[in-house]
Order: C-alpha cells, then sequence, then structure tokens
C-alpha cells in the first residue's frame, strides 16, 4: 500500500518565475559541469556561476549566510541618495563592521600604521561626485552604478527600492526562499577558514548609506565605504551533493584541491554520516519522483526532510518525513525510537503547521553484505515504503458521520 499524495498548498504570491532542473542528457558534451569543495564535512560551492545556476535549477542547497536562496547582502534595506542605489545601514551597525575589519585586518598580519591608514580612509564620507568621475563621470554612470548595485542586492532589495511605500502590504506573504519550513542550518561560512583558501570574510570595496540620528530627532546620511565584503557560498547537504555528482553527473566534489571519484565520495559521506544509506535512499526516491526535499527545515519540526513541490518559491512544504531503516518484515532497530506519546506529539506538530506527517521505510533485503553496502550500486537493491500517518480527532470523526 503506497501513500496516497494529496494536492499541494501553493503560495499566495510567487514573485520569481520557474526554472528548469538541470539538464540530464546522456552526452557528455552538452551537460553543464560544476564543482564543489568538501571542507570540514561540508559541501560548498564557491564559484559565483555555479552557485546560482545550481540553487536555480532545483533549488539545491542553501547559502551560508541566508535562510535559504544565496543572496545575503550587507543590509536588508535599500535606498536611492543622489542617483545611486545604496545599502543602508546605522551607525552602530556600520561601527560594528568596522571593528570586524579591524580584526580581519589584523588577522592578515597587517602593520599597525597600515591598518590605522586602511581604517581612517573607510570612515570618511565619500564625495559622491568623485565616485561618478572614477566610474566615468555624468548621469550616465550613476545609472551604471544603480544597476551594479540591485544586481548585485538581488531581487529583494530592487523591490524594495524600487517600489512604491504606498504598495507595500504588511499582510504579504513572507520571502517565498525563507519559507517557514525552511531552516537556517549550520553556519559554515568560518569553517573554510581552517583550509588554504580565501576567508569569506575580506575588507572589500562598495559603498554604504550610513545613517545615524542627532539629539533632536533629525537625521545624517552619509556615504562612506563598505568595511566588508560578504563572500556567500552555497551550501549542500551530502545527500544533495551526491545527488547531483552520481545521479546527474553535473559536479564534481574536490577534497584537497583533487577531485572525488563516486566510489571515493560514497565512502567519504558514510564515514561523515553513519546512516547516509538510508537518507540518501530517501532522497533520491523523493527527487526521482519530482519533489524537492530540503533537509535543514526539518530540523525545527524534529522530522529529517520535508517535501516541495517545484521549490520552495512556489508552494509550502507538503509533507514532514521521518526516515526510518528495516528488514523485509518490517523489524530491526529503528534509527528513531517513538513512543506513543512522541508519535502523537509530531503529529500534533506536524499538522498545526499544515502538513502531514510520512514514515518512510528503507527495507534492506536479509542477504545484504556490507561489502554492498560499500557501493552505490546496493541502492538498487533497496526498497521504500511510504506510510501516512493521521491523527484520529474524536470530534471530526462524529461530524462526519452526522453529515451521513
Amino acid at each position: 500500500m503506497q501513500a496516497d499524495f494529496r494536492p499541494p498548498r501553493r503560495r499566495t504570491r510567487v514573485q520569481e518565475g520557474f526554472e528548469a532542473p538541470l539538464p540530464v542528457t546522456r552526452i557528455p558534451e552538452e551537460r553543464s559541469h560544476y564543482r564543489a569543495e568538501l571542507i570540514n564535512q561540508q559541501v560548498l560551492v564557491r564559484h559565483p556561476d555555479h552557485i546560482q545556476k545550481v540553487h536555480n535549477q532545483g533549488y539545491f542547497g542553501k547559502g551560508v549566510l541566508s535562510r535559504a536562496r544565496p543572496d545575503h547582502s550587507i543590509s536588508d534595506k535599500w535606498e536611492q541618495h543622489e542617483g545611486l542605489v545604496l545599502p543602508v545601514v546605522s551607525l552602530s551597525r556600520y561601527e560594528e563592521l568596522l571593528r570586524w575589519a579591524e580584526a580581519a585586518l589584523s588577522a592578515q598580519g597587517l602593520d599597525e600604521e597600515a591598518a590605522n591608514q586602511t581604517m581612517l580612509r573607510l570612515t570618511q564620507a565619500v564625495d559622491l561626485e568623485d565616485v561618478r568621475r572614477g566610474m566615468g563621470g555624468g548621469e550616465e554612470a550613476g545609472h551604471e552604478r544603480m544597476e551594479e548595485a540591485e544586481s548585485e542586492a538581488g531581487p529583494e532589495a530592487k523591490r524594495s527600492c524600487r517600489s512604491d511605500p504606498q504598495d507595500q502590504n504588511p499582510e504579504h506573504d513572507p520571502d517565498p526562499g525563507s519559507d517557514q519550513d525552511s531552516d537556517s542550518g549550520p553556519d559554515s561560512g568560518s569553517d573554510s577558514a581552517s583550509e588554504p583558501e580565501p576567508a569569506p570574510l575580506v575588507p572589500g570595496p562598495g559603498f554604504v548609506l550610513v545613517v545615524s540620528e542627532n539629539e533632536d530627532g533629525g537625521g545624517v546620511r552619509e556615504v562612506r565605504r563598505s568595511p566588508l565584503s560578504f563572500t556567500e557560498y552555497l551550501q549542500l547537504s551530502l545527500e544533495e551533493a551526491f545527488f547531483l555528482v552520481y545521479s546527474l553527473g553535473c559536479l564534481s566534489v574536490y577534497l584537497h584541491q583533487e577531485p572525488l571519484s563516486v566510489i571515493q565520495l560514497w565512502r567519504k559521506l558514510r564515514t561523515l554520516h553513519p546512516d547516509f544509506i538510508s537518507s540518501y535512499a530517501a532522497y533520491h526516491h523523493f527527487r526521482s519522483r519530482g519533489w524537492v526535499p530540503k533537509g535543514g527545515g526539518g530540523a525545527k519540526y524534529g522530522v529529517d526532510l520535508m517535501l516541495y513541490r517545484k521549490g520552495p518559491p512556489f508552494y509550502h512544504a507538503s509533507y514532514s518525513v521521518v526516515i526510518e531503516r528495516t528488514d523485509e518484515a518490517f523489524r530491526g532497530s529503528t534509527l528513531r525510537p517513538f513512543s506513543w506519546r512522541s508519535l502523537a506529539a509530531l503529529s500534533r506538530i506536524t499538522a498545526n503547521v499544515s502538513k502531514e506527517l510520512m514514515l518512510c521505510y528503507i527495507i534492506y533485503p536479509a542477504d545484504l553484505s556490507e561489502a554492498e553496502l560499500d557501493s552505490p550500486v546496493c541502492l538498487s537493491r533497496l526498497k521504500v515504503q511510504e506510510v501516512i500517518v493521521n491523527r484520529w480527532v474524536s470530534s471530526r470523526e462524529r461530524a462526519e458521520q452526522d453529515d451521513i
């Protein structure tokens, strides 16, 4: 008996178009190929073009600084100021960024005098006419800078700086990329610092609009150089990374600058996650059926996966999935032991957020040896069984009987 999948609940406001998932082709020359690194037990995509392609075409991964979509910027508020669109930060926030920049310069081994000169340059107000002249001058340069700033800000910043404040609806749907089902997950942005690669947080170019308030309530606005440049990477779950490598063949994962073969990656991921075989089998099963499984959002609901139709920007998650390993007689030690009380509590939490609870059983044959598990070929011998868990509500049942 298979689970009866219900139609998903569509978002009230969809603010982007749907892009086709990553292409699958048997011709190697026509395949898109991307690169990721296995750093401190995390799989990170760091090339900017690869980040956008991998995330947008299938909604794989999440930004290490963002809740979901990798579009973090130094400020959530952008504003037009003398022909330029600039991120707006408060004076206290700017001073905090200065302290971070000073620490970054010190960590780079810069001598005190050079560091002081750099910090002094950052704190000075910038003449926008000098900026325009440096960019080619004139009104056209201002528009170029505006377009550049908007492209760096992402779609949300474009809407916030271009829309009329009267058009803002306080009850509008939250950012689709940061659905209530998604979760920020572990922030691995600082993990890459131990590798011989550029740190994700370094002093960088750019300008910000610093707003400080006077005692009389008035505000002073100054354009200053941005103390820091935030480089956001795309973090893939272990299951997402292996799916892109093994099933789609469009990703290569590197460890210490050396590409890992499929077998090497499989064995490495098994050492990082003892239950990787079961979790990947469930992920592969749902992806193959057209769902977008996300693992991060399930943590705060006490489950392993959240299932989306098409992707988080278009639909709310329909199912909360708990993955279990079992044998053909549905026996064996469970990955997550449930009592009746804990199962009832999980079912109630799931119902309260308008989702359904699904138990996904990964069935292992009795004759499957440990040697076979050392290769992804074993996936062909595993079976998947879905079971929907519904709460029985006595008042609802009585009402239905009365209607009959």
